[in-house]
């Protein structure tokens, strides 16, 4: 089956992949590889980075594509490819994955949602940095290693203490 996919030149997207293990810490465990995957994916298909954060199982980002490009599905395509190859084989692997070839790391398929404005950017950056305080990995966002957040804060776009576990009990439910 082929999904439809809204693509449009040049857009913003917040993107989500994950891992088929939902218990399994790979991405935090090899986040060097993964940083790796994504310069390599970023310098023969350019795209800007305008947020991350990677959980163990997860990762969430906000991407803008050049002005006459659509393509971020194979962005995504080459990036859960560059990760799979360098990661040590070990995971389990139905049957249907072994028919086709393919390794057991990733889900086949991530959501992605088309920017719509400038609240709807901002919306999903928040989401994208309030995720480990969400998780629970963290108390606050700032404290996450392996978040864009750090950067935006230095920027003085974000206040040291944005997003504190406090903070977000006293939030309304945010489905991005």
């Amino acid at each position: 089956m082929r999904y439809r996919r809204n693509r449009a030149a040049g857009a913003s997207y917040f993107l989500t992949l994950v891992l088929a293990d939902r218990h399994s810490a790979l991405l935090t465990r090899h986040i060097a590889l993964l940083r790796e995957a994504l310069r390599h994916v970023k310098t023969r298909h350019p795209f800007i980075l305008e947020a991350i954060v990677i959980l163990p199982d997860h990762m969430h980002m906000l991407i803008t594509l050049p002005e006459k490009d659509d393509d971020y599905p194979k962005r995504i395509m080459l990036i859960k490819q560059h990760f799979s190859r360098h990661i040590p084989r070990g995971e389990k692997i139905s049957t249907s994955r072994v028919k086709k070839g393919e390794r057991g790391i990733w889900q086949r398929r991530y959501w992605e949602h088309t920017i719509r404005n400038d609240e709807d950017f901002a919306r999903c950056m928040n989401y994208i940095h309030m995720n480990p305080v969400k998780h629970g990995y963290v108390q606050r966002a700032a404290d996450w290693p392996h978040s864009s957040l750090p950067r935006y804060i230095r920027e003085g776009i974000y206040a040291p203490d944005w997003m504190s576990l406090e903070d977000f009990s006293t939030l309304e439910a945010f489905d991005a």
